[in-house]
């Protein structure tokens, strides 16, 4: 609705594409939407091939990561549209999940909708069979979030003899207690060590990864929250010390508290009994075991591979890649704007998220191009420079009274010239005028 009113007419699109402001509406482009989910499968490749032919990309690596799209309304003719864990922070809106997968350097190859309420882990299985669709499986490296891992989706990987680079749970850093202590760790750059741990049977290997400027992080977080439950459970015990409560009420405040401060709750051991007068009191204690592990494993986290000839520092380069899926979802949803949705069938709702992702390939490839030519690989900065050139019509009056109409582009600034000659652009001089 907003190219039909407005980016249309305020554009080139019209003496580009042939057809006139009028015959643009909302109609039009609903039809348009309608022919073009069809071809979802065939764009996918067709894009990663000429783009792999383009800047010749590797695929070696697949990044794979989920993000969430809400709607406006009720959206009660799609089934998709459910509540479920949003990561815009609408827990009030319906919403789709919308499951990406990228290159090492960020390229889209290909992606899925969900249902709002699945969980991410249920996932993997259809995105990795609807990739290895188009593109075979080619011994390609699967790198994801511990959000999408479960045992059973590492059981599926190693079933098929697919190669995977995966983020785990927090918890599961406690069974490397020891090797926290050990000295031996590699140093990957400033800040940030490595420590590579083979599994006992030997068909995978743990990456224990140790963050400078992540220690110092959770470090004060722990610090904060363990500050906000000791306050809250100071003002608890201090109105259970001024009148009767009932115990049951007490313990609801604690498990709220705990529940906003969920990071420092195992430190504190807390104890609600009624004294023989009747009164409820509130006692605790601090588990200094905890602050102990806490302390030893703040900054650490832990990756698992089944790809056992790559050094400790190559697999940990390669986990990071998944930045580069973050940053799709951050370009998606703050320039692409494909938040929020505002239609309601679950094909538009298809068709909509598939203009979104054919946009971010635009960006992609102007960003690959911009770092081809050297000028970085930022497209922002490019469309604001050219965003200044500008369509102007030139009117010539004659003696008989006809006005002759030309539609000419203004002269490019020397800054906007090299720009388009590094990026091998040429700008007509005029634009064949469509009649209105």
């Amino acid at each position: 609705m907003h190219l039909a009113e407005h980016i249309y007419q305020a554009s080139a699109l019209s003496d580009l594409l042939g057809i006139p402001d009028e015959k643009v509406n909302e109609d039009r482009l609903y039809r348009a939407l309608d022919t073009l989910l069809p071809h979802k499968k065939a764009l996918e490749k067709h894009l990663k091939e000429r783009l792999g032919e383009l800047f010749n990309l590797d695929y070696d690596l697949l990044l794979y990561d989920i993000t969430s799209t809400y709607f406006e309304g009720q959206a009660e003719g799609n089934p998709q549209a459910q509540r479920g864990y949003s990561r815009d922070h609408r827990p009030d809106c319906k919403q789709v999940n919308v499951a990406l997968v990228v290159s090492r350097c960020g390229m889209p190859l290909g992606y899925e909708v969900f249902a709002g309420n699945r969980h991410d882990a249920t996932t993997l299985e259809e995105m990795v069979g609807h990739v290895e669709q188009l593109y075979g499986r080619a011994g390609r490296v699967w790198i994801m979030d511990r959000g999408l891992v479960s045992e059973k989706n590492v059981q599926f990987l190693r079933a098929g003899a697919r190669r995977y680079i995966l983020g785990t749970a927090k918890n599961a850093l406690r069974k490397f207690e020891r090797e926290l202590l050990s000295q031996d760790w590699k140093q990957v750059h400033e800040g940030l060590e490595v420590r590579l741990v083979p599994a006992p049977d030997g068909a995978e290997v743990f990456i224990l990864c140790r963050s400078a400027e992540r220690q110092a992080k959770e470090q004060a977080m722990h610090e904060r929250f363990e500050k906000r439950i000791e306050d809250g459970l100071a003002k608890i015990r201090a109105s259970c010390d001024k009148r009767r409560q009932k115990s049951g009420s007490v313990e609801r405040r604690v498990g709220r508290l705990w529940e906003r401060n969920s990071r420092a709750a195992r430190l504190f051991d807390v104890q609600v009994e009624v004294n023989a007068q009747g009164f409820t009191q509130l006692r605790w204690s601090k588990v200094e075991s905890w602050r102990e592990w806490a302390r030893r494993s703040e900054g650490c986290y832990l990756l698992r591979s089944n790809v056992t000839d790559w050094t400790p520092e190559e697999l940990w380069r390669a986990y990071v890649q998944l930045t580069e899926a973050e940053a799709a979802f951050r370009v998606h949803k703050s320039d692409l704007q494909i938040r929020p949705v505002w239609h309601h069938r679950e094909d538009r709702v298809g068709a909509h998220i598939l203009v979104c992702f054919l946009a971010y390939v635009l960006w992609k490839t102007l960003a690959a191009s911009c770092h081809q030519a050297g000028l970085g690989d930022e497209p922002r900065q490019v469309f604001e420079e050219l965003s200044e050139i500008t369509l102007v019509d030139v009117v010539l009056p004659t003696r008989n009274g006809v006005e002759i109409r030309k539609r000419c582009i203004s002269q490019p600034t020397e800054h906007q010239r090299i720009l388009l000659q590094r990026l091998g652009m040429r700008l007509p001089t005029a634009l064949e005028r469509t009649e209105m």
